[in-house]
């Protein structure tokens, strides 16, 4: 470990720790193929599909433990989803952590100086309510913070 590593290791933390992975994002070209793999060669359930129009996103969940595996199918040529798989192609787009407390945590994050996507949640699919902390904040990795929209 390192000097500096050691030394921050000590402090308290900003705020407890997320529940646990709630899904890993995955961009794809194709959703119906990305599925047939997903299904198929690994044998992971399809929990169902969804649009979310205000991501220009078609979502596909697939069940494995206790986390999801979403794969991402862009609906428009303009959408994020669209850019990112032109940009980098097919692959991980985010991680998603589940937490409770989300507009909280936002709001400490934002008050610490860290680059978020979102201040606060909005709808996403599966009904969570979902914001993104962005990339540079987080060392290169797209983080969505996840809780269960109250219906």
């Amino acid at each position: 470990m390192d000097t500096q590593h050691q030394e921050n290791s000590g402090g308290q933390p900003l705020m407890e720790s997320p529940r646990k992975i709630e899904h890993i994002g995955i961009a794809v070209k194709n959703l119906e193929d990305s599925l047939a793999f997903y299904t198929q060669m690994l044998g992971m359930k399809w929990l169902g599909t969804e649009t979310v129009e205000s991501e220009q996103v078609r979502v596909a969940f697939l069940a494995i433990g206790e986390s999801h595996i979403e794969l991402l199918e862009p609906t428009s040529d303009d959408s994020p989803i669209a850019k990112f798989i032109e940009k980098k192609g097919e692959g991980i787009h985010h991680i998603a952590l589940s937490v409770d407390n989300q507009q909280q945590r936002l709001n400490a994050l934002q008050e610490a100086g860290v680059r978020l996507i979102n201040e606060t949640p909005k709808r996403g699919a599966h009904n969570n309510m979902v914001a993104f902390v962005h990339p540079k904040a987080t060392h290169g990795v797209l983080l969505e913070l996840c809780e269960k929209a109250e219906l």
